[in-house]
């Protein structure tokens, strides 16, 4: 019986945390994000994240999951992945970088984090850790706003 329970609890923890890109957003590297951001002349929204990171799993699982924030977030933003561990080569505009170098130079030492960047890369808004779906809406309200107000200037 012991060992049944333990096997249990290697399995739910197993499988519990693998956090990565949530299920049903379109969530690309970022070297093919910022191409296509370019290419649409929209913002990124990038998500810093790792595979075994209960905070982002938590994210996932909470927020994610939220129609209203799947709807804004699909609609407004370019959406990327960086995998803060991973040694997958990014083919960026100047340079060629890992996901793990990538994060260093951000500044990402805990996950998730949560960038808004333009299409060329610069950070014009970030968030740590856990965010809420009200989170989310707020932050996309604001940037929303300040694009707007850019335009009408």
């Amino acid at each position: 019986m012991l060992r049944l329970t333990f096997s249990v609890l290697i399995f739910m923890f197993s499988t519990a945390i693998t956090a990565d890109a949530p299920d049903g957003y379109d969530f690309k590297p970022l070297d093919l994000a910022m191409q296509q951001a370019k290419q649409d002349t929209r913002l990124l929204f990038v998500y810093f994240g790792r595979k075994d990171c209960g905070y982002c799993e938590k994210t996932n699982k909470q927020t994610f999951i939220d129609d209203f924030v799947h709807e804004q977030y699909s609609e407004n933003y370019i959406l990327a992945y960086v995998d803060t561990q991973s040694e997958n080569k990014l083919n960026l505009p100047e340079e060629d970088l890992t996901e793990k170098e990538l994060s260093t130079r951000h500044k990402v030492s805990a996950t998730p984090v949560f960038t808004f960047m333009t299409p060329k890369g610069k950070v014009i808004y970030k968030m740590r850790g856990v965010q809420t779906v009200e989170d989310l809406i707020k932050a996309d309200r604001k940037i929303q706003q300040a694009l707007s107000e850019m335009a009408s200037s």
